[in-house]
This record gives C-alpha cells, structure tokens and sequence, in this order.
C-alpha cells in the first residue's frame, strides 16, 4: 500500500539556484547575475521580482564569486569581467537592441539584445524517428559569433517539495543567460555544467554490447538466443526486451502498447529469466510507453485504482498524467519499483506521444527522464541511468539518449556521426542509435557491417531493429566475411571499455563528451568545421567511418578526413600520415578509419568472446611513439556511487620521448587499490618505430627478462607477458643507433598495389600500370595513357592516394558544400567554378566565376554562389564544378544547384 506524505520523489537534489549576492547587480526591473566571468544571467521584471527558485535547466547559479567590476549610475549600469563588458542604459521598457549591449573582449564582438544567432554551430534533436538520412537540429551552446543565449523565461521552476510548477511570471519577464566564450569552446561548456549539473558516470556495464528487438520473443527463444551469442563469441553487456513481453492483448480499450504485467504465456518465469541474464553477465531492460495509463488487465490495477479514488469494480482507465504527483507515485511504486525488485536494471522510456500536459509547458518526456532516472537511485547507492529520447536542454542529466527509429539506409548512416558528435554542444554525449537501422529502407551486409563499425566508436554500441521477418541484425545470419568482421568489431568494443570508461569519467569530471567535432579542440582551424564525417574518440583518437558502399569498379568504400597538424598514425596498421592536411581513404570492407596522434596512448582489454565487462585481469597498452603524453586510467566498482566519495583507483601511464629514445613507465596504482586485480597481465605495443637496438625493461627498478616481437611490416614492437602488482611500478627504455626511432615508412607503393588489386579491371593493364608506380609518381601524364581503358573512380582513387589533391562533395546543416585540397601544393592541378544556365551541362551559356591552382584547402558552397549571381533572363541557374588536371581531362563533375538534380560528386 502506498501512503501519501514527504516519500515523493525520495531524491532530494541538492540545489543551490541563489547566487551569492555580491554576484549580482540588480536596480530596480533589472537584475544581472554574474555568474562566471564568461556567463551572465540577464533578468528583466516590470513587477521588479525576480526568480530565485531552480529552474528545469539552471540548478546551481551559486557559484565562486568572479573578479568582476560594476557601476551603476543614474542612468546606466556597466558591469565588466576578464573576458566580458556590459552595458545597460536604464529605462521603463526593459531590454532593447540599443539599451543592452556586450562586448566580448577575445574576439572584439559586440552583442546586442535580440541579435540573431546565425553562426550557432547547433546541438541536437528529439529523435531520428522515420528519418532517412539527416533532420534539423536545434540551437545549441556553441557558436562561431563567440556568443550564444539560453533564453529560460518560459521554463518550469521546482518548488520546494522538488516538483515543477508555472513561474507566474508576466508575459513580458525576461530571463536569459548569455554566454561569452569566444573562440574557446570549452569555456562554454564548463560553464554550462557549472550551473546546469554535470554529466554522470555511467555504469561501466552500459559500455558493452546491447542486443535489442522489436520481436515477441518467447522466454525459451530469447535464452538460447543469449547462448547462441556466448558460443559463437559475440559478447554482450545488456539486453533490452521490448513491449512483447507485457500483456499486449488486453481485451479491453488499451491498444497494447502499454503494459506493466508480465505475458506468462511467453515469459512463463520472468523472475528466472532475469536471474538468467544476470548470471550470464547481462543486465535487463524493459520497453515502455506509458501513455495509455493503466487499464483494468493489470495485475496491479486494483491498488493503482484505490489509490487514484477510483472504483476497481467500475474498471476504468487510469489515465497516465506524470504532472500529477499523487500519479507520479503509484506509477513508480506499484508499476515499476516491484520490477525493479525482482531484477530489472532500468527502463527504456518510449514516449511518442507529444509534449503537452496538465501543466502548461511542462513536456512528459522531459519530466518522464528526470522523475525516472533519480527514482532509479533512490536508494543514494545505485548509479542511475535511463533510456530515452532527447527532451531540451537539461537532459545531459539523464543518460542514456534512444536516438528513435531511422531508416535503414546509407543516408542514415552518413548522417549519424555527425548528428552523435554536434550533441556534444548541449553536453548530450550519450546518444545510442538503432545500429543496422531500424526500418524500412534495403537491408545489405555491407551496410550493416558499416553500420557496426560505427557503433563500436559510438557512445553506445545497440543492435536494433522493427518487427519485421527480412530485417537481420545477428551477424552470423549474413555470410561468413561479414560475421568475422563484425564478430570481431563486437569484440574491439569490449576491449575497449578502459578506454571509453575512462572518457565517461573524464566527461563526468572535466565536462568533455567521450566524441566531440573537431573544433572542440581545434576552433582557429577553417578545416574542423567542415569535416562533418569524423569526430574526436576521446583523448587523441580521430575516427572517421565508412559511410557509403564501396564503388563497384574500385572494390574499396572511399572517406576522406583531415587530419590536425602532428603525426598521426592508422590505428590498426600504423601507417604514418602527416598531419595538417586532408586525405582520401579509400578500404576494403574490414577497415575502419580511426587515427591516433603520436604520444597516444591507449589501454584495452584482451580480446574476449564473452564477458569483458569487469576491470580486466589483462590489459593491451598500445603507444604510439613520437611525443610526451600521459594517460591516467580509472577504474571503481562499475555501479554504484561510491565513487563521489573518492573511492575509486588511477594508473598512470607515461611516455617520455626523444629523437632516439623512448621511455615508458607504468606507475602504481593509486587510490582505492581493491579495485584492480593483485596481479594484472600486460601486453605493450609500440607503434610506428625501427626496431630498437637496445631494450631495457626495470619493475621496481629491478632489471627484467622481456619477451619482443617486431613487426617491420607495421612498424610495432610487441612486449608480452609482463605481470605487475598493484604497488609494483614499470620501466622501459628503447633506444636506437641511428639518427631517429621513429619510423615513417612510405607506404604508397604498398597502397598502390593493394588498390589496383581490388580494381575490376583486366589483370594485364593493372600489371603495365602497376610497373610504371615511378613514373606515374613523377608525371601524372602517364597515368592519362590508361585513363580510356579505367573507369572514372578508378582514376579519382590513384590521383587522389598518389597526389594528395582532391574533391569532396558532403551535405550537413541543409547545405552543399564542396572541399578542394592539395596537400603539397602541386601545380599541376587547376579547379574552376562556373556558372552553368540554360540546360544541362554542358551548357551554352558558362560564366567563369573563379579558377586558379586547387588550393591547399578551400571551401565552395553552391548555393550562395548561385544566391549571390544575378542572371534577370535565365529562370534555372546551375552551378557546376570542374576540377581537372592540365596534363589531361581527369575529373569533370558537377553539382546542382537551384535545380531537381541534387546528384552527389
């Protein structure tokens, strides 16, 4: 029975909404709030009350009080940070474009109330329901203009018992906050976490493997689905059971789709199924979607009913209404709470159903994640977390994002990366997609291998699909290549948690979202806003996936990247790439794009085909030689919070670089040591060097056998069975006779022949061509003699590998944009732009725009070029491009504009 008092909600969050009063300057309907030297709040009230409470965004406006300077005279108030100064001329009407005004000193801009955001680098959206390819995002905290602002007039405030409620405001209240970062994008989002709460550490468990389908799965089915998995070695870490396994024929006006009873007839013992999973390794998940209330099928509909005042006999509907708390109760202690006691880890909320409700602006989804992620950890033990749809700003709070049902389509896929990666501009770096897609759309192993790749370097790796017979999502189902790939991805995935558990902790702590785009770290560069394909993976991985098939007469699938000024370096075959410059890459189907800077260093499990989630017994460190760097591993218990008490355990690994010396150390462990086995297995790779003439290995400064391995193909050498105690420290020196260890092999030729071998083209030219690899490296002409027997990818593959000079067609934020690149600056090489009219190309009427040597890096953006022309007499304007070599005709392509034929390069 339930008993209505202070039991609801039982989380109390510890707000702290009220600055202290020495950061704010208020005079009579206006109020500033500094709250940081970079973040102000600005509040405007004709009554000259002002909000004091928490709002569903801004919980801890009490921060440190900033070095700042306020005057207020007669008319005007200046208040002026380190890297802000504003200007307010007092009046009766409140904020205008002329009163209110901000300078930000670090890029010389001046903001005034009502400014248009239009360089705002967006964040997220609600879901990618029934989206093929892209959907618009919304605003998010980042912006090129070196400013952005929340407004949160309109939001909800908690009152005292912790529950939402209407600001009863005026209309015409003000309450925005305005951030000035500049150029340093990090700043912003400190700030924001600042007052808005952090990101939390997600349960270690969430990082594996997650099985999910839409199927009405018998428990028996499901069972030997979960064996099949461990015994053909594709590990698992969660799995999700959707809506079947609730009652689904109600006989009664529920739909079905909403459900808290067990179906007996499929789960005859759902108690033994979850101890099951758990005894397998694998926490459980249930599907819900709420909206239908409760009906009088339910197995706890009786006490649902007395306790809402309703007659059980009159077998009434019980409608949902989360904005009601005496709802809000029952729904969590008698729908859920029992559930959770018999096993249950969390829920995956499957609200579809708007965002109205009782309470003017109140949106069920957002109130739905807050409400069960801090019920899930009532108890102040249990790490929450939830699995939902995105609900506005806020919900960084409350991982972990469902992204909804795409479809399965290439487009979708392209578009993923960069949608997961520019959420890390609201501080959302938890998204889970559908991966393989989830409806629709043709299935296709390339695709779903693709797609898996993808998810190993996602936040959360989740195979999904609709309730559909011809939609697969079992590796093993597809042919024997794609199950070896993809069996071994799902593996990586589990190697990696060290890694990316670390991230979520460096997330939590230091507010920097496991992938990020590029101009998170490196905003001065052009370059990072326009490489919308691939994403920072943590410390120093850049990670750009194949996203579209391979090209039929090439056999390879085709990326291109660019890569940051240092050395950079393939992650899986240690092929150099030197930094500060773009690339095209072009893989076969077991290749994923994922780069490490020199001095990475990255600590993984050993390769399991089950299990894998727990702080390993074995752990792979792979270096990658050339810089100084560091790397602090974490490791706690995985689940609960005692790592807010500091009960947790760091590693340090080192790496100490000269021109022909290495030094790589292993500290011991520091913290909390019962966290990390007595004795743990390593494994040392050293990418990217010669080998070494000299090899020293010291634990506890205590000279030690080595076993090595060097592998000159991939420029690595292998050290393996070191065991080292949790107080034991490690030491290796490698050193080398010559100018340099490094290594920077060019592999070209290597590369050059890999291609043509995948090429579909007659054997006997690919060996004339092939043997020509010098002179065609010297002039691009001799590759014009076999142009008439290759088809175009063909030709794009080898100028675009040999010469570094290139074309890239890519769509983001509803626009076209196209990038030339030439890395070494060849002459060789010349571009124009035209504009084309009157009919396809080629056309009668051409006008030369622009032309000249392809540039090291330029951007052309059609559709500006096409808005910025007038031509009064012509009703269709095309904008085309030729980019060609003036040793022959290479590569003439087109891209239209203001027209129907919207054709990728």
């Amino acid at each position: 029975s339930l008993t209505m008092g202070q039991t609801f909600p039982k989380t109390k969050i510890p707000f702290k909404p009220i600055p202290h009063p020495e950061s704010m300057v208020e005079l009579h309907t206006v109020r500033f709030s500094v709250l940081t030297p970079r973040l102000i709040r600005l509040e405007y009230n004709p009554t000259g009350k002002f909000e004091d409470r928490p709002s569903q965004i801004f919980w801890y406006r009490q921060q440190t009080i900033p070095n700042y300077n306020s005057r207020v005279y007669e008319n005007k108030i200046q208040i002026e940070t380190d890297y802000l100064s504003l200007n307010y001329q007092i009046n009766e009407v409140g904020f205008t474009p002329e009163n209110l005004t901000i300078h930000i000193k670090s890029v010389n801009t001046v903001w005034h109330f009502g400014d248009q955001d239009d360089l705002n680098l967006l964040g997220t959206a609600r879901t990618l329901d029934q989206a093929s390819g892209s959907v618009p995002l919304e605003p998010g905290l980042l912006s090129r203009s070196g400013w952005s602002v929340i407004d949160d007039s309109k939001t909800l405030v908690f009152n005292q018992a912790g529950w939402l409620e209407p600001r009863h405001a005026p209309t015409n209240a003000i309450d925005l906050y305005f951030f000035g970062f500049g150029m340093d994008y990090q700043a912003c989002l400190d700030d924001y976490a600042k007052i808005a709460g952090k990101v939390p550490l997600l349960p270690r468990w969430a990082l594996g493997n997650w099985w999910s389908r839409y199927w009405a799965y018998t428990q028996e089915e499901l069972t030997n689905l979960i064996l099949e998995f461990e015994d053909r070695q594709v590990p698992l870490s969660v799995c999700v059971i959707d809506m079947d396994w609730h009652i689904t024929n109600t006989g009664n006006q529920c739909s079905g789709w909403t459900g808290y009873t067990w179906n007996n007839h499929l789960f005859p013992d759902p108690e033994g199924f979850i101890h099951f999973l758990h005894n397998s390794g694998l926490k459980a998940a249930l599907n819900l979607h709420p909206a239908e209330g409760v009906h009088p099928h339910e197995a706890v509909y009786q006490q649902c009913a007395e306790w809402m005042g309703i007659d059980p006999k009159s077998e009434q509907p019980i409608p949902f209404d989360i904005a009601d708390p005496r709802f809000a109760q029952a729904y969590f202690e008698l729908l859920h709470h029992p559930h959770e006691a018999r096993g249950v880890d969390f829920w995956w909320i499957d609200w579809q159903q708007g965002v109205n409700s009782r309470i003017p602006g109140l949106d069920p989804l957002w109130w739905l994640n807050h409400l069960h992620f801090y019920d899930l950890g009532r108890d102040g033990n249990k790490r929450p977390i939830i699995f939902s749809r995105w609900g506005s700003l806020g919900n960084h709070r409350y991982p972990i994002g469902f992204s909804g049902d795409s479809v399965v389509e290439w487009d979708s896929l392209a578009f993923q990366p960069y949608f997961t990666s520019t959420a890390s501009n609201v501080a959302y770096g938890w998204w889970s997609h559908d991966i393989g897609g989830h409806m629709g759309g043709i299935e296709d192993p390339e695709l779903y291998t693709r797609w898996v790749q993808f998810g190993v370097f996602s936040p959360i790796l989740r195979l999904h699909s609709t309730n559909n017979p011809f939609h697969e999502r079992l590796p093993w189902k597809y042919d024997a290549e794609v199950f070896r790939i993809t069996r071994k991805a799902f593996q990586l995935r589990h190697q990696l948690i060290p890694y990316i558990y670390t991230m979520s902790w460096r997330n939590h702590t230091e507010n920097i979202s496991l992938i990020q785009p590029m101009y998170h770290r490196y905003p001065q560069r052009e370059e990072a806003y326009f490489c919308p394909q691939q994403y920072l993976f943590g410390i120093d991985l850049i990670v750009s996936p194949y996203a579209e098939p391979a090209d039929p007469t090439t056999g390879l699938s085709r990326q291109v990247i660019w890569l940051p000024e240092g050395d950079w370096r393939h992650f899986y075959t240690s092929e150099y790439f030197q930094g500060n410059a773009w690339y095209s890459l072009y893989g076969t189907l077991d290749d994923i794009p994922v780069f490490a800077k020199a001095g990475t260093i990255i600590p993984l499990a050993s390769p399991q085909g089950w299990g894998g989630i727990d702080n390993p017994e074995e752990l792979e460190v792979h270096i990658f030689a050339g810089a100084d760097h560091t790397f602090e591993l974490y490791e706690d218990d995985g689940k609960s919070n005692a790592y807010l008490e500091d009960d947790y355990a760091t590693t340090k690994f080192e790496q100490s670089w000269q021109r022909d010396f290495l030094e790589f150390k292993i500290h011991p462990v520091s913290g909390q040591q019962r966290h990390v086995p007595e004795q743990r297995n390593f494994k040392l790779f050293i990418h990217g060097i010669t080998q070494p003439m000299e090899i020293i290995m010291r634990i506890n400064q205590a000279d030690k056998a080595i076993t090595t391995e060097y592998d000159s193909n991939t420029e690595t050498l292998v050290l393996d069975e070191i065991e080292l105690s949790r107080n034991e420290s490690l030491l290796l020196k490698l050193s080398s006779l010559d100018d340099s260890l490094i290594s920077r092999r060019d592999r070209s030729y290597e590369r050059f022949f890999r291609q043509l071998k995948n090429f579909r083209l007659n054997s006997s030219l690919k060996q004339m061509i092939f043997d020509k690899y010098d002179q065609i490296l010297d002039d691009p002409d001799i590759l014009n003699r076999f142009n008439y027997y290759m088809e175009e990818p063909q030709v794009r593959v080898l100028l675009e590998t040999l010469y570094q000079v290139g074309i890239h067609h890519i769509i983001f934020r509803e626009e076209k944009f196209v990038i030339l690149w030439n890395n070494h600056n060849l002459s060789g090489f010349s571009y124009r732009t035209r504009i084309l009219a009157e009919g396809n190309w080629p056309t009668k009427t051409r006008t030369a725009i622009d032309h000249g040597k392809v540039p090291s890096f330029k951007v052309i953006i059609p559709e500006r070029i096409a808005g910025n022309i007038k031509h009064p007499n012509i009703p269709l304007i095309q904008v085309g491009w030729d980019v060609s070599a003036n040793y022959f005709d290479l590569l003439r392509i087109r891209l239209m504009s203001g027209s129907e034929d919207n054709s990728k390069l």
